[in-house]
């Protein structure tokens, strides 16, 4: 595939090198000439100095040929602005935009245009770390009426299979992180010491899934 991406940052530039690793042809844009200097001297693909919502210079990027867009500047408005003419004028259906401001981030998920607010994502992972049971789902779909979460409470459940939870609970598991890998389950497989249970389920159904789940506490005492 051929990626356009917006910001040679630290973000953009690691992007670049891995997707040039996997084979893809890549363009970068920068409004800043000295930011390809994070691009290492074997890169390949084209640096073009300029703004991203500029249209000549996506157009000399590439973006008429693109099969995906990224735009990881600094900027939120410009990272969306660029996001939008790939997407509306050059019709990029694959298009992600990094956005620091989480409410502006929740706007442009229901216009269409995926986002990741880096911002928000390390404080949920700290949260998440810190205070499991008042993180962030882990991820959401663009309407928010669908998270994937991490139980509070799967250690209630070891040595019982997955069917069994999904019954008492009224949920479906998604899937399991057992010794730092991830294992889709399917009913009959036993919960181990050390699994963490991740669920996918409506929005406003993890806070009765996890009373559900630790309430097993109550049936062992």
């Amino acid at each position: 595939m051929h990626i356009v991406i917006m910001g040679c940052g630290r973000v953009g530039s690691t992007l670049a090198h891995i997707l040039e690793d996997k084979g893809h042809s890549v363009a970068i844009i920068d409004q800043n000439p000295e930011a390809f200097r994070r691009l290492r001297s074997g890169f390949r693909g084209r640096r073009i100095t300029g703004f991203g919502f500029d249209r000549d210079v996506i157009a000399e990027a590439g973006i008429e040929r693109a099969s995906a867009f990224v735009a990881v500047s600094s900027g939120d408005n410009s990272n969306i602005i660029s996001a939008r003419v790939a997407r509306e004028t050059f019709g990029v259906d694959n298009v992600v935009a990094r956005i620091y401001d989480p409410r502006r981030a929740e706007v442009y998920q229901r216009l269409g245009i995926p986002t990741v607010a880096t911002v928000r994502w390390t404080a949920d992972q700290i949260l998440r770390r810190l205070l499991p049971e008042g993180a962030e789902p882990l991820w959401r779909d663009p309407t928010g009426a669908v998270v994937l979460a991490e139980l509070d409470s799967g250690h209630l459940w070891v040595g019982e299979k997955v069917g069994a939870l999904e019954e008492h609970a009224g949920t479906r598991v998604a899937f399991l992180s057992r010794m730092g890998e991830a294992l889709v389950p399917d009913r009959d497989t036993v919960i181990q010491d050390g699994d963490i249970v991740h669920i996918m389920a409506g929005a406003d159904d993890v806070e009765r899934v996890n009373l559900a789940v630790a309430a097993r506490d109550g049936e062992e005492s």
